[in-house]
């Protein structure tokens, strides 16, 4: 699995400004409906409530929510870059302004836990986590969570 095969460009925003949890989760949840054809009440709701059974904030400035969706034919992608990092109940207890949400079909499985550990792997790399906070456009995200997700011919 690709990040590219789960990260669309136009699911993903950046200069986004959120003053605390709720406000990331129900931006996301908008994202999702309007680029998947989703409930966006229905994707807040399930973020949220797996956000009370265990923080998603896995450090470094970085959350991965999730949730599983009725309606979705495979897994997706959401990413948001805040403008200001907000407390997500973090792992290192730091604010989060790296936001990158999975939403899975209800019998993903194993394809779901792959997915969230290959983007948490992705995610803790430093160098990735700056650019990421450097650059200007979405376009600019889409290529570099591509291309840092993308083996290596070795």
């Amino acid at each position: 699995m690709q990040i590219g095969d789960i990260l669309d460009r136009s699911a993903m925003a950046l200069r986004v400004g959120a003053t605390d949890k709720r406000q990331i989760l129900a931006h996301l949840a908008e994202l999702a409906g309007r680029n998947f054809g989703l409930d966006s009440g229905l994707v807040l709701d399930a973020l949220a409530e797996r956000e009370q059974a265990g923080s998603t904030g896995i450090g470094y400035g970085v959350a991965v929510p999730h949730a599983r969706i009725e309606g979705l034919d495979r897994i997706r992608g959401v990413f948001l870059r805040l403008d200001h990092p907000v407390p997500f109940d973090s792992v290192d207890d730091q604010p989060a302004d790296l936001i990158f949400a999975l939403l899975a079909p209800p019998d993903a499985g194993t394809e779901h836990l792959r997915a969230l550990a290959r983007v948490s792997r992705m995610m803790r790399n430093p160098d990735l986590r700056e650019h990421l906070r450097q650059a200007r456009t979405p376009d600019a995200l889409y290529a570099l969570l591509v291309q840092e997700a993308a083996p290596s011919a070795a």
